[in-house]
């Protein structure tokens, strides 16, 4: 039953149905059935793939490449739109945490970052794209270089000051999209 959620269905409560342990039966025209009624449902998918971006730069002709993941919605808060791995100078590999909601520009958020397989790492960031993405350290760039291609999901929690922010992020398909993106870095 993989990829499928169990879902009780409280359709006496939500239809009004006198009788609470009562649930429309199936192909009932509108009669009630009682027992507990459990209705398969597709999980979400977290299949999106991820998205190539480019982005002109300051300087004319200057452009800069990205990967981009959205967050998996039925598991990370609303405030949690996904990850970014960017190309930077200088040969450099960067790695963002994007936000809805931006925090100050001079926050220097903590990062909690735990792959599916195991391992937990913590990190400060810094504030990026007028706060609504925190920068993490250059190390990380490794694990999105290596470890996490072959990581199924990333939870990532952010804290600033009294404000925390919880996402998952499913990592299918980064080992192509890294490798695509590192092709596209001195372009």
């Amino acid at each position: 039953m993989s990829g499928l959620l169990l879902i009780p269905l409280l359709a006496g409560s939500l239809f009004g149905a006198a009788d609470r342990d009562a649930v429309p039966c199936p192909g009932g025209a509108g009669a009630w059935c009682r027992g507990a009624a459990v209705v398969e449902v597709a999980a979400p998918a977290s299949t999106s793939v991820w998205k190539f971006t480019r982005t002109q730069g300051a300087k004319d002709g200057e452009s800069f490449a990205a990967i981009m993941k959205t967050a998996d919605t039925t598991q990370s808060d609303p405030d949690f739109a996904g990850l970014i791995v960017r190309c930077a100078p200088k040969g450099k590999v960067d790695v963002l945490v994007a936000l809805i909601r931006p925090f100050p520009p001079r926050s220097r958020p903590k990062v909690t970052i735990a792959a599916s397989g195991g391992g937990t790492l913590s990190f400060e960031g810094s504030m990026a794209a007028a706060g609504a993405a925190v920068l993490l350290p250059d190390e990380v760039s490794a694990f999105a270089a290596g470890k996490w291609q072959t990581t199924a999901s990333l939870s990532v929690v952010v804290r600033e000051g009294d404000s925390e922010i919880k996402g998952m992020v499913a990592l299918n398909g980064l080992r192509e999209a890294y490798h695509s993106l590192l092709a596209n870095c001195g372009q």
